[in-house]
This record gives C-alpha cells, structure tokens and sequence, in this order.
C-alpha cells in the first residue's frame, strides 16, 4: 500500500467521523456496473466544495486492495447494493490529487513528470518483479507490464483532474500536454478497470469535440443519472434540519436551487457549515471573493448584462451550453460565459428548457456585491427602488407604478437595449426586485387560457399578499393589455388561489419614452374587476 497506489482508507475515516455526514455510498453501485466495460471512463464535475474529494475519497476506500474498510460501510446504504461484496478492497488502485502535484505556476513545467516518478516508484515496491520497468518508466508503461504479469488491472481515481486548466488558463502549451498525457494513460489500454475523474470542469474541448472523447461526463448541465450526489437532497437536509434543532425553510432558501434531472440539490459546504455553527450566512461564497464572479459577468458579450440583470430579478435567462469549450478562457458570447458560471456553482441549469438562474439567497449575495462595486449603472439604484414599488402596486397606485418603472427603465438604459420589447420585461423583473420576499420565483409567459401571460407573481404560502398578473405593452394602450388578461383567460390557471388578483397593464410609448400603468383588482366570482 502507499500514498498513490493502493492507498488506506484514513480520509474517508475521517470523513465518517465528522459531525454531520450524509451517506452517499451507494453511488458505489454506479460505479461497480461500469466495472470492466467499454463506458468504464468517468468524468463527474461539480462546483469545489460539493463533496468531489470526498466521493473520491469514498472510492478508494471501497476499492483498495490497501485496506480492510468493511466496517467503515457497515450499516451504509453500499451494503445495500447487489455488487458490493464482489469488489469490496478488491482492486488495484491508483488514486491521484493532481492539484498535489500543480501548487504552484513553477509545477506546471514538471507536474507530469513528477507524476510519472511517484507513482512508478510505489509501482515498484508494490510488484517486484513484475516487468523490467524502473524509476524513469512511463507509467503507461510499468501499468502495462504489471498487468501482463499479474493478469490484473487497476481502478483510477483522480481527484482535481482540471486544476491544470484553471492554474494554467494561457498556457495552451501545458493544456495539450496534459490530455495527451491523459489520453495515453487510458485510452486503449487493457489495465484500465474503471477510472473516475472529478472536478470542477467537464473535459476540454477543442472545436465541438471533447480531447479525451473515451469518458462519459457527468456535469452540472447534464448530471444523468447522477444527480443525487451531486450535493444534498432536500430529503436529506429535511432530515439534518431535524437532527440540529434548524429551520428547514430558512436553510431551504439560503441553499437550495441547483436544479439536477428534476431534484432540488443544496451546497452541502453550506448546509454542514449553517449546521453545524446554527446560523445562516454566506458560507461556501466565502471561500472566495467575489471579485471571481465580477470578471465574468463584466465581459463585454451582447447580452449578458441584460442577462445578469433579469436573473437578478429573480427571472431565468435561456442557455446554450454547447458552445462552452469547457474552459476558463476560450469564452466567446454571453451562453458561453452563463455556461461558465453554472459549472463554478454561481447558476443553476434547467436541462429541461435551457435555462439558467441564480439558485438562492447566497449566490445572489454574491452576484449583488460584484454589480455593486462593478459599475453598472443604476442597477443598484433600481434594485432599492423596489420596495416602494411593490407597496404602489398593492395600493392600486398606476400612476406611481408607471413613474417607478420608468426610472429603472431609464436607470438601466446603459445595461439594457431600451427600444427594445425583452428590455420591458427585464425592467418589470428588476422593479419587482422586493417581491422575493413575499412571492415565488416569478413564472414568464405562463400558459393560461387562450394565450401567455407576461410576467405571473404568486405568493409564498401563508403570504397574505394578491397574486399579479402583468401584461406589457409596446405603443398599444393600458387599456388593452388590461382586456387581454380578460379576454385571453390569463388568470384561468390560478382561479384556485384563494386570494386577492391584481391585473396590471403596462404599457411604453416609445417615441415619447413614456410609461403608462392601470391596475386592477379580479373578482373571481363575478368574472370581473374593479379599478
């Protein structure tokens, strides 16, 4: 046994022996079915600490042929699993750290071969004998003569796979050597039983194809069958909020929002950390400043500070991510960069109608800071406006709506195309800013009726606040974006909403940069409003 081949079972021990652990061992059943197959190349990232090491850790543990760890999986779901006898500390291992062997810029010239050295070495005093490889072998090279002698391969599991590309985000040279050293590594080669690669990005592409086309990815845009441990499950959290004394609905709204193949997903760092000191803040984004988060959202791409400026109204902005080389530099639109930032934990992705948004309370905070200290003009001030905004609307207040709209619009012209219709609806978004507090995320073109309604806001539960129904108009009148809610249906999908239904009409003149705003009140019961 050793540190890289073969290695014990200490970390995950000690992940055991942490105060609050939630089992995620039976992602062992994942892995076990790729066991010896074709698809046996795994690359599963997720934004850093989201519990990548700990899996990995979690992995070797399992596999090691270096350590007696059934009891460390007693009573875990693994036991479960049909498989797990079969391959409990059964396989070779070779577990790699690889940002162990890149800590510094000066590594980035020698890391491979560093590699190469350490982990041959340790080759060695595990197989004497096995093939006439020495100290400056290849590891290819010494793992091939070991599995001819020995008939046995080896499980990799290599944790921080992509540090290269991020410490080395200009250097092309240095990127193109490591996936070719990957590359050599697997592909083809007979001793691979299974590898799991994990961090932060997917692999690198060049042009639309992958470098290292043999893995299946795993990712924050497209987690498969993954999903579950790719974080915390609300179930989970639901059941550590009970085991902590802690308010399920606060930790809910703080860290919840990660949306994986239909589950709602928390950042565990958060969730351990609100746990364990009983008090909500800013745990994960703490861990970074950030001015990480401001360089990307600066970038200068048609767009994307309309797209920035929506979500933070609690809107969502629709994605392409295919075009995301799956790197820290080579960003070249808006969808490349929104991309980006789900991949780092700063957006969560919709796979099931591309969109992308700020998930909750602790990345908005962050997306707040970055625009305050970011110059981008008026957002702040439009944001603050909000309240009293909301307070106008629920007073039934159109001429104050209209003027309050129309200095936002005017406040963000910089960051918005102003003639421009989308540009109305990110201005209603933005006004509505305050609404978070007492409504859900706000629904867009909601299918009602005969038609879509604009912009639709409900209230939170045991919120006693009306639910608005918004319709923008563009140089038509008040008047009739009122009798388009009317007459299309619009409020057909929330008649069973117990409570009080604003309409809102807003309409822009464009020519005179005028706002115009009616709202009213449905009554449900008669099929009509009042002013």
């Amino acid at each position: 046994m050793g540190i890289y081949v073969n290695p014990r079972n200490v970390l995950f021990r000690k992940a055991l022996n942490g105060d609050i652990y939630v089992d995620k061992t039976d992602l062992i059943a994942h892995t076990n079915d790729k066991i010896d197959k074709q698809d046996c190349f795994m690359c599963v990232s997720r934004p850093r600490r989201f519990g990548k090491s700990m899996a990995a850790d979690m992995l070797a543990a399992y596999y090691s042929r270096g350590c007696d760890s059934g009891e460390l999986f007693a009573g875990r779901k693994a036991e479960q699993v049909e498989s797990f006898g079969k391959h409990l500390n059964r396989h070779n291992v070779l577990r790699l750290d690889v940002q162990r062997f890149v800590e510094t810029e000066r590594d980035l010239n020698t890391f491979i071969r560093k590699i190469e050295g350490r982990v041959v070495a340790e080759l060695i005093r595990e197989f004497p004998g096995c093939g006439d490889f020495d100290s400056d072998s290849r590891l290819k090279d010494a793992l091939e003569q070991i599995f001819d002698v020995t008939g046995r391969g080896f499980i990799f599991i290599i944790d921080e796979w992509d540090c290269v590309f991020r410490m080395a985000r200009e250097r092309k040279d240095i990127q193109k050597e490591y996936l070719e050293f990957l590359r050599g590594l697997f592909k083809g080669s007979e001793y691979v039983e299974l590898a799991y690669m994990t961090g932060i990005l997917p692999i690198k592409k060049y042009g639309e194809h992958s470098a290292i086309n043999i893995f299946s990815e795993y990712s924050m845009v497209d987690p498969k069958n993954l999903g579950s441990y790719f974080g915390f499950t609300g179930a989970e959290v639901r059941t550590e909020c009970q085991k902590h004394g802690m308010d399920y609905g606060e930790i809910e709204k703080w860290y919840d929002g990660y949306h994986m193949a239909g589950l709602h997903i928390y950042n565990p760092k958060s969730v351990v950390d609100a746990l364990t000191w009983k008090k909500i803040k800013s745990y994960w984004t703490g861990t970074e400043t950030y001015e990480a988060l401001k360089i990307y959202i600066d970038m200068n791409f048609d767009g994307l500070k309309e797209g920035v400026a929506m979500m933070l109204g609690n809107g969502r902005c629709r994605v392409d991510p295919t075009t995301f080389q799956n790197d820290m530099t080579t960003l070249k639109t808006k969808d490349d960069v929104l991309t980006l930032l789900v991949h780092l934990g700063y957006l969560t992705y919709d796979e099931r109608d591309s969109m992308v948004s700020i998930p909750n309370e602790e990345i908005e905070q962050e997306f707040v800071r970055a625009v305050k200290v970011g110059g981008w003009d008026g957002l702040m001030d439009a944001l603050n406006r909000s309240e009293r905004l909301l307070h106008d609307t629920w007073e039934l207040n159109g001429e104050a709506v209209a003027a309050g709209v129309g200095l936002i619009h005017n406040e963000t012209a910089s960051i918005l195309k102003y003639n421009n219709e989308n540009s109305l609806a990110c201005t209603i978004l933005m006004a509505y800013y305050s609404a978070k507090a007492y409504y859900l995320n706000p629904i867009m073109e909601l299918p009602s009726g005969k038609g879509f309604a604009d912009v639709v806001y409900l209230p939170k539960r045991d919120v006693r606040k009306p639910a608005l129904v918004v319709e923008l108009k563009w140089d038509k009148t008040t008047q009739g974006a009122i009798m388009q809610i009317k007459e299309k249906g619009y409020t057909d999908w929330i008649e069973g909403y117990t409570g009080e239904i604003l309409l809102i009409g807003l309409n822009y003149e464009r020519e005179k940069k005028v706002h115009r705003c009616v709202i009213e009140k449905y009554m449900k019961a008669q099929n009509k409003s009042v002013e």
